[in-house]
Protein backbone atom coordinates (compact mmCIF):
# COMPACT_ATOMS: atom_id res chain seq x y z
CA UNK A 1 0.00 0.00 0.00
CA UNK A 2 1.72 3.31 -0.97
CA UNK A 3 1.23 6.41 0.88
CA UNK A 4 1.88 9.37 -1.82
CA UNK A 5 -0.98 11.96 0.04
CA UNK A 6 1.41 14.77 1.02
CA UNK A 7 2.29 15.38 4.84
CA UNK A 8 0.31 18.77 4.83
CA UNK A 9 -3.13 16.86 4.40
CA UNK A 10 -1.86 15.00 7.78
CA UNK A 11 -0.87 18.37 9.05
CA UNK A 12 -4.22 19.65 8.24
CA UNK A 13 -5.90 17.06 10.61
CA UNK A 14 -3.51 17.23 13.05
CA UNK A 15 -3.75 20.53 13.93
CA UNK A 16 -0.84 23.29 13.41
CA UNK A 17 0.31 23.78 17.07
CA UNK A 18 3.81 24.19 17.69
CA UNK A 19 5.94 23.98 20.53
CA UNK A 20 9.52 25.79 20.74
CA UNK A 21 12.47 26.62 22.97
CA UNK A 22 15.30 29.10 22.82
CA UNK A 23 18.69 27.59 22.78
CA UNK A 24 18.89 29.61 26.36
CA UNK A 25 16.81 27.84 28.12
CA UNK A 26 17.63 25.29 30.70
CA UNK A 27 16.63 21.46 29.64
CA UNK A 28 14.79 21.52 32.74
CA UNK A 29 12.62 24.37 31.45
CA UNK A 30 12.63 21.92 28.00
CA UNK A 31 11.23 18.56 29.60
CA UNK A 32 8.62 20.37 31.85
CA UNK A 33 7.03 21.96 28.61
CA UNK A 34 7.38 18.88 26.94
CA UNK A 35 5.41 16.71 29.88
CA UNK A 36 3.10 19.59 30.00
CA UNK A 37 2.08 19.01 26.65
CA UNK A 38 2.83 15.95 26.01
CA UNK A 39 4.77 15.90 23.43
CA UNK A 40 8.54 14.10 22.97
CA UNK A 41 10.06 16.65 20.93
CA UNK A 42 10.38 20.59 20.98
CA UNK A 43 11.74 22.73 18.28
CA UNK A 44 14.88 24.82 19.09
CA UNK A 45 14.01 28.32 17.63
CA UNK A 46 16.67 31.09 17.59
CA UNK A 47 15.37 34.66 16.23
CA UNK A 48 12.57 32.77 14.76
CA UNK A 49 14.93 30.45 12.60
CA UNK A 50 14.64 26.50 12.97
CA UNK A 51 18.42 25.78 15.10
CA UNK A 52 17.61 22.52 16.34
CA UNK A 53 15.31 19.36 17.81
CA UNK A 54 15.22 18.80 21.60
CA UNK A 55 14.29 15.53 22.04
CA UNK A 56 13.54 12.78 24.85
CA UNK A 57 16.45 10.78 23.28
CA UNK A 58 19.05 14.54 24.36
CA UNK A 59 17.74 14.11 27.58
CA UNK A 60 17.83 10.65 28.35
CA UNK A 61 21.35 10.08 26.64
CA UNK A 62 23.14 13.47 27.63
CA UNK A 63 21.67 14.71 30.68
CA UNK A 64 20.03 11.49 32.91
CA UNK A 65 23.37 8.82 31.15
CA UNK A 66 26.15 11.36 32.38
CA UNK A 67 24.64 12.89 35.73
CA UNK A 68 23.95 16.42 34.45
CA UNK A 69 22.19 18.38 35.98
CA UNK A 70 18.84 19.73 34.12
CA UNK A 71 18.30 23.04 35.83
CA UNK A 72 22.03 24.10 34.94
CA UNK A 73 22.05 22.43 31.71
CA UNK A 74 21.46 24.75 28.81
CA UNK A 75 19.58 23.48 25.69
CA UNK A 76 22.31 24.75 23.43
CA UNK A 77 24.49 22.29 25.00
CA UNK A 78 23.13 19.11 23.61
CA UNK A 79 20.29 19.50 21.53
CA UNK A 80 20.45 17.55 17.96
CA UNK A 81 21.45 20.94 16.00
CA UNK A 82 21.51 18.64 12.34
CA UNK A 83 17.74 18.68 11.31
CA UNK A 84 16.14 16.15 9.14
CA UNK A 85 13.20 18.32 7.49
CA UNK A 86 10.44 17.29 5.10
CA UNK A 87 8.52 19.89 2.79
CA UNK A 88 4.64 20.10 2.91
CA UNK A 89 4.33 18.60 -0.47
CA UNK A 90 6.62 15.42 0.86
CA UNK A 91 4.62 12.27 1.31
CA UNK A 92 4.09 10.28 4.13
CA UNK A 93 5.86 7.49 2.41
CA UNK A 94 8.53 9.62 2.33
CA UNK A 95 8.54 10.72 6.00
CA UNK A 96 8.73 7.18 6.93
CA UNK A 97 11.70 6.29 4.87
CA UNK A 98 13.73 9.52 6.09
CA UNK A 99 12.70 8.30 9.77
CA UNK A 100 14.12 4.93 8.63
CA UNK A 101 16.98 5.52 7.05
CA UNK A 102 18.03 8.50 9.56
CA UNK A 103 16.42 6.92 13.06
CA UNK A 104 14.53 9.74 14.05
CA UNK A 105 11.17 9.98 15.57
CA UNK A 106 10.11 13.45 14.40
CA UNK A 107 10.64 15.94 11.29
CA UNK A 108 9.91 19.67 11.40
CA UNK A 109 7.85 20.46 8.30
CA UNK A 110 9.23 23.48 6.47
CA UNK A 111 8.15 25.72 4.08
CA UNK A 112 10.28 28.62 2.55
CA UNK A 113 12.62 28.24 5.65
CA UNK A 114 9.21 28.58 8.28
CA UNK A 115 7.88 26.03 10.25
CA UNK A 116 4.91 25.10 9.23
CA UNK A 117 4.15 21.93 11.34
CA UNK A 118 6.04 18.80 13.01
CA UNK A 119 5.05 15.49 12.51
CA UNK A 120 5.92 12.05 14.74
CA UNK A 121 6.16 8.53 14.01
CA UNK A 122 2.82 8.37 16.38
CA UNK A 123 1.66 10.44 13.81
CA UNK A 124 2.42 8.82 10.43
CA UNK A 125 1.24 5.25 12.24
CA UNK A 126 -1.47 6.80 13.14
CA UNK A 127 -2.42 7.81 10.00
CA UNK A 128 -1.37 4.60 8.25
CA UNK A 129 -3.93 2.82 10.28
CA UNK A 130 -7.09 5.52 9.60
CA UNK A 131 -6.08 5.19 6.11
CA UNK A 132 -6.06 0.85 5.95
CA UNK A 133 -8.96 1.10 8.25
CA UNK A 134 -10.50 3.51 5.36
CA UNK A 135 -9.66 1.30 2.87
CA UNK A 136 -10.57 -2.54 4.24
CA UNK A 137 -14.06 -1.07 4.82
CA UNK A 138 -14.55 0.45 1.33
CA UNK A 139 -13.13 -2.98 0.46
CA UNK A 140 -15.95 -4.84 2.07
CA UNK A 141 -18.62 -2.49 1.09
CA UNK A 142 -17.91 -3.46 -2.89
CA UNK A 143 -17.55 -6.63 -1.91
CA UNK A 144 -21.06 -6.72 0.04
CA UNK A 145 -22.38 -5.03 -3.06
CA UNK A 146 -22.86 -1.42 -1.64
CA UNK A 147 -22.04 1.35 -3.56
CA UNK A 148 -18.48 3.17 -2.69
CA UNK A 149 -18.42 7.04 -1.34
Amino acid sequence: MKFSVPISSLLHHKGKALWSIPPEATVFEAIKLMADKNIGALLVLSEGKLVGLFTERDYARKIALHGKSSKETRVRDIFTGVVITVKPHDSVEDCMKLMTEHRVRHLPVVDKESVVGIVSIGDLVNWTISAQDAQIAQMEQYIAGGAVA
